[in-house]
């Protein structure tokens, strides 16, 4: 058996899949994709307009809005292309090089995303809890965070290319994920999938339960708090990053629950 990912002659090609019951070709369901792409482009291009053009905004508390809005954008504009490509035009074969890099980007502004959010809570933990020694300098920390999504994934795309693959090529989304493509796999996926759940265990799972204790002790130190007036304030300076937490980390979570 061949280790080379190519079937004869011809590359290795992925075929993506839309939404299982629904014909290829469904423009009711392509048109409602499209208008959320663009406003999810509106959104985030906007948000680092304002922050570009207002000073105000340039301060070091505001550091990690333009990281998440720059994550969001990545991790978005990631899944477009294939996603539009299947509802628009039915075109849903991909090749192999291409599936590899459009699961990296996913995966890596995933990491990218979830270190931000961790930063936020985190800044906020020490600013509400301990508040005489907050130095709001967050730069050093932002560029940490983009390293360690762009570095833990690498060595996941580097080790999926030099596995063959023999089995159905048919993927279960509109684009590609390490643990999608796995389940083609005719070899070894031992150290694939050990190295991936050791990615997952350090990011996402270390993420999630920094902001959950974080949060836990933010909630305490809030709660202790004697006036009224401060009290609604350190909150309102915490829901919108809770939100954001939600939004992002419920559906990775059922996500994960699913595969």
């Amino acid at each position: 058996m061949s280790s080379s990912n190519r079937t004869g002659s011809s590359p290795l090609t992925f075929i993506l899949t839309g939404i299982p019951s629904l014909l290829m070709s469904s423009y009711w369901m392509a048109l409602p994709l499209c208008c959320l792409y663009l406003l999810m482009l509106l959104g985030n291009c906007t948000l680092l307009w304002i922050i570009k053009t207002d000073h105000s905004l340039h301060a070091p508390m505001y550091y990690f809005l333009p990281m998440l809005a720059m994550a969001d954008l990545g991790l978005s504009l990631s899944t477009l292309p294939t996603r539009l490509a299947i509802f628009w035009f039915e075109s849903t074969s991909l090749r192999f090089e291409a599936c590899i890099v459009q699961m990296y980007f996913i995966h890596s502004f995933s990491a990218i995303e979830s270190g931000v959010l961790v930063a936020t809570v985190f800044d906020r933990f020490v600013a509400i809890c301990y508040s005489l020694h907050y130095l709001p300098d967050n730069e050093g920390g932002g560029g940490a965070i983009f390293m360690r999504g762009i570095c833990v994934v690498l060595p996941i795309a580097i080790l999926i290319k030099k596995i063959p693959f023999c089995r159905s090529r048919v993927l279960s989304h509109s684009f590609c994920l390490h643990q999608d493509m796995l389940r083609l796999v005719c070899g070894d996926v031992r150290v694939n999938s050990l190295y991936r759940l050791t990615v997952v265990i350090l990011t996402k799972g270390l993420d999630s339960l920094t902001i959950l204790l974080s949060y836990m002790m933010i909630i305490r130190a809030i709660l202790n708090i004697v006036s009224q007036e401060a009290r609604a304030k350190a909150f309102g300076t915490c829901i919108s990053h809770l939100c954001a937490v939600l939004i992002f980390y419920i559906p990775l979570i059922g996500f994960s629950i699913i595969y």
